[in-house]
């Protein structure tokens, strides 16, 4: 090889080959953080989805050892303050909040760091008493005398919660029921985070009103919620009007039925 030679083959990239590589570099980066971000997203669904299992588990767990189900927990308490996370039960029960994950020796928060919404059906969560259980004003109406041997639960086998979960027809936007006379329905709200409760107590914007979300965020003796497919939102939506996109949703929510704490119950020897 001559001299010359040996010159030109040692004078390295010139600033053009470099501005190339480095776009081909960028392209490939950002080629990969899409699916990167949607890995992320997806993790946190499920993680969320399996701490929102073991709640159940544990409220279930919890019925069968105090016959009734937890207060829920004031989700304006800062986590560290006196009573964060415990029931809240004493004078005028409330039955909405977020879960009482101290209670329950739960996780407090989904992946992104909210905390749990929790409706309970308050015929639910009465105190355990001899005489008659009587769940006056739920539909259907159920009054049966337990007696005194058998005060083991404050609900009976006729027991029906008050709250309903739908689903929507994507082409309609017509509601479907996926759950009825539920006693609890718990809800994490995704990764936009609207209508929760941070750990600092504070709850987050609400989302936008007349949404499925919305109703999801209600802080508020409710009995209507929803469950549907995850959508962005955009310009012109509507969460009812069938031929329009779907507004934002990302919640996830769960529920138990009454014939699920029924049957435990009657496992256990605590319902006839």
């Amino acid at each position: 090889m001559t001299r010359r030679h040996r010159r030109h083959s040692a004078r390295g990239f010139t600033l053009a080959e470099v501005a190339v590589v480095l776009v081909i570099v960028s392209l490939l980066i950002a080629g990969l953080m899409i699916p990167l971000a949607t890995q992320i997203d997806l993790r946190n669904q499920a993680d969320t989805q399996r701490t929102m299992d073991q709640i159940k588990d544990a409220m279930i767990g919890y019925v069968v050892a105090n016959g009734r189900l937890p207060c829920p927990a004031d989700g304006t308490i800062a986590a560290g303050a006196t009573n964060a996370g415990t029931e809240q039960c004493a004078g005028t029960v409330v039955y909405y909040g977020v879960v009482p994950w101290a209670t329950l020796g739960t996780p407090e928060t989904d992946a992104w760091g909210r905390r749990f919404s929790y409706w309970v059906s308050p015929v639910y969560t009465d105190a355990i008493a001899a005489g008659t259980v009587n769940t006056t004003g739920q539909s259907p109406t159920c009054t049966t005398t337990v007696p005194p041997a058998q005060a083991q639960a404050s609900f009976a086998l006729c027991t029906a919660g008050n709250m309903v979960v739908y689903n929507r027809n994507d082409a309609t936007h017509a509601t479907v029921a996926l759950g009825t006379a539920l006693p609890v329905v718990i809800i994490s709200h995704g990764k936009n985070g609207s209508g929760a409760y941070s750990t600092r107590g504070t709850l987050l914007s609400a989302p936008a009103a007349g949404t499925d979300e919305a109703a999801n965020a209600t802080h508020a003796d409710t009995t209507t919620f929803y469950w549907r497919t995850q959508t962005p939102g955009g310009s012109g939506c509507s969460d009812t009007a069938g031929g329009s996109p779907y507004c934002q949703f990302d919640d996830i929510v769960t529920m138990i039925t009454g014939p699920v704490l029924a049957a435990r119950m009657v496992a256990a020897g605590k319902l006839p």
